[in-house]
Parts: C-alpha cells; structure tokens; sequence
C-alpha cells in the first residue's frame, strides 16, 4: 500500500515551468499527487520517495486543449461506418448528445496526446470542411484522452449546444441565410412556447411547434444561459448576425470559425463573446472571402478572447503547429500558449479543473524538449490525471516494424 501511495507521486524538476497563470519560473519544480498539481514553484521540497523526472533544459507546460473535432466519434470521413457525430434525418438535433458515440479505443487519441493534447471537445457535425448542413447539430462533449470507459474520459456533458451559422446552413433556412435566422428564431421561440405550455403540448393543445419535445427540451438551458452555444459564422455578416441573436435571447455565446472576424474585433469583445479560431485557414471561399492568417493576432490585440482549434480530426496533433503559425502571424508567444491551455478551460467552464498548473489542479502535464510551438520539438513526457501515458501510437508502432527492413534475396 505504501509504495502504491509514493508512486502517485511524481516531481518533474528543474525544467522551464509555464504555469500560464502567472509568469514562467526557471529551474523550477511540478509537484503531482493523487492525479492533482500539489505544488509548482523554485523552491518546492520533493518528498522521499516521489518518482523524480529530470526536466533541466526542457519547457513544462499544462496539456493542450482543442476546441474542435471529432475525437472518438470518427476515424475515416469518406468511411461512414466509422462516423458517429451526426443524427442524420434532423436538422434541429438540439437533443443528441454525441458523448455514447465516443470509442474510447480511437486510434486518433493515442497520436494526439503524443504530440501533448491532453483534452478535446467532441463536437458534432463538422466545424471544418466539409461542414454540416444542419441548424442546430447537439451537444458537445469534452473529454480528457485517457481511459478505458466514455465514463472514465469524461470532463463535462453537456459542454455546449453547436449550431450552423454559415454557406452549408443555408438549406435549413430554405437556401437563405435570412431564412436560417428566421428559422432560428422561430425554433428557439417554439422552445419557449413549450416551456410555458407543457401541459397543453402534451394534450395537443396547441398549434405544431418547430420541432420534437425531445429538441425543444435540450433547448431551455441554452435559452437559460446554463449551457453555451457554439455558432458556427464565419462571413461578417454572419457573425454580426449570430451577435444579435445570441443579444435578442440572452445566449451565452462561443463563436467558431470566424474567418472574417478581425474585421470586427471591438464589436465582438463588446458583447463578451469569445471565438473559436483555426489560424492555419487562408483559402478564401464564398463563406470566408476576407480570412487571414493575422485574424487571431487581431482578434486578440482588440480584446477579444480567443481559443485555438484543430478542426480535422486526424489532425488534432496538429494543434501546437497552429498556434505556433498564430505566432508567426502576430500573436504573442504568450497569447497562444494561453489559446491551447488556459483560455478553452475558461471558454468551457472547466478552468477551476484545467488549463494551468495550479495548486489543486487536475494533472495534465507535458514536458517538452524545447519551445512547444517549434515544429523541431518533441514530447518527452504526458500525463492526464496524474498517471503517465505511454507515447506509443500506431504510428509508433509501424515506424518500429519498418525501421529495419527485411534482407532483399
């Protein structure tokens, strides 16, 4: 008992520690126990006995937090048998909650957290290319990338409703984008109208309402300002559409994309809401003819808050090489640390859990060999929740098996 109780807890000493909360701190010390952050300073005493890990010239960072995806819920887009985060047949799918959807044994999870993301938010639909088409897609659910259980995985469900705001929403309005707000409002009204009238629902008392009992009910806590609302608008019209819908219903807004959204920075901070941004996109479209590269620099340098995602899936290890590109691009280091740790905790409600290394905190910690956002750097070490992970993959794996060949006769 007594060494099951040491092995718990782990000092990773001497690296560049980066709490993100407060300032970096040289030749410093993590202190982990029973899966929680016991201690982070340059002066912290290592007990007898804790699992010492070496971190003199290395760079100490909370794990890595994408706002964006799939995980668990899709391996191979053109494969439908591997795809679970859309409730085809509704448009307005308020009540699917994709968390059961999730496949804890994803191939994806391992080569994610290989490259130190330690926690996704699965998404419905498709906040990328090709986007959904629905108006209203479900719940996301967030999830650390560890465990052999959806239960065991779990950080918050419910994390928030996702809606289409954008060119492939389109159809759901009637091939307007005046008839998507309309219809919105109109589905969101309806929400309210049962609320009221449940009784009279229920005895078909009333005029047929704008979608299922079921969806109307998922609906009350967005309307509530209990559960936020994750709009997908990239356009600036848009957005500025989404502004005044989420101020007409008193929505806790998160806006996702937002291509266009350097455009208005100052009427986005205005309202409060904090975007989703992918910094890697620079093909302009129909839906997006003004994106750049700059628009998280300028988002952020006009106040607005802003978390960093990967959209593609397969790509979610790509998550530190957007924020490294949001560097490039004008935002500080700082900022973008901030973007992948700190801020999505806060943007999701779990940064009393996540998000930096505080006393008390949950465990997420990687160690890297140098400057996280170098595209040369590597990960030396990840844990979630305390407990080490392998760094072991399928890609691992074939790069073992084929590192010497066979002898050719």
């Amino acid at each position: 008992m007594i060494a099951f109780l040491l092995a718990q807890t782990i000092a990773i000493t001497g690296g560049t520690v980066y709490p993100v909360s407060g300032p970096k701190l040289e030749n410093a010390t993590v202190l982990i126990r029973d899966g929680r952050i016991a201690a982070v300073g340059t002066s912290v005493a290592v007990p007898n006995g804790a699992t010492r890990i070496d971190a003199t010239g290395k760079v100490v960072t909370p794990g890595l937090i994408d706002g964006a995806g799939q995980m668990g819920l899709r391996e191979i887009q053109m494969v439908q048998g591997t795809n679970e985060y859309t409730e085809r047949g509704n448009d307005v799918a308020a009540a699917f909650n994709v968390l059961e959807g999730i496949n804890p044994a994803s191939v994806l999870i391992a080569v994610s957290r290989a490259e130190g993301v330690t926690m996704t938010l699965a998404v419905p639909g498709s906040l990328g290319v090709p986007p959904s088409s629905s108006l209203i897609w479900g719940q996301a659910a967030l999830i650390d990338l560890d465990g052999a259980t959806i239960d065991a995985m779990r950080v918050k469900s419910p994390a928030a409703m996702v809606a289409g705001f954008n060119e492939a929403t389109k159809d759901a309005g009637g091939g307007s984008r005046a008839g998507v707000a309309a219809r919105l409002r109109r589905v969101f009204d309806d929400a309210l109208e049962y609320a009221r009238r449940r009784n009279d629902f229920n005895r078909a008392q009333m005029q047929p309402l704008s979608a299922g009992a079921a969806d109307l009910e998922a609906l009350l806590p967005v309307l509530r300002g209990q559960l936020p609302m994750i709009v997908v608008a990239n356009r600036r019209s848009d957005i500025e559409t989404a502004l005044r819908i989420g101020k007409e219903y008193k929505l806790h807004l998160i806006l996702a994309g937002t291509a266009e959204g350097w455009t208005i920075p100052n009427e986005i901070a205005a309202a409060g809401v904090p975007v989703l941004v992918e910094p890697l996109d620079n093909i302009p479209s129909y839906d997006a003819l003004g994106i750049r590269y700059e628009n998280a620099a300028l988002l952020a340098k006009g106040g607005v808050k802003v978390a960093l995602m990967e959209t593609a899936t397969e790509n979610t290890r790509d998550l530190r090489q957007q924020a490294g590109n949001a560097v490039a691009n004008g935002m500080t280091w700082d900022q973008a640390l901030r973007a992948v740790t700190l801020t999505p905790a806060e943007v999701f409600g779990v940064a009393d859990r996540y998000g930096s290394l505080e006393i008390g905190k949950v465990a997420n910690v990687v160690v890297w060999s140098g400057d996280p956002f170098e595209f040369s750097t590597g990960v030396e070490h990840v844990f979630i929740r305390g407990k080490e992970i392998p760094l072991r993959s399928r890609q691992t794996e074939l790069f073992e098996r084929y590192r010497t060949l066979p002898p050719r006769y």
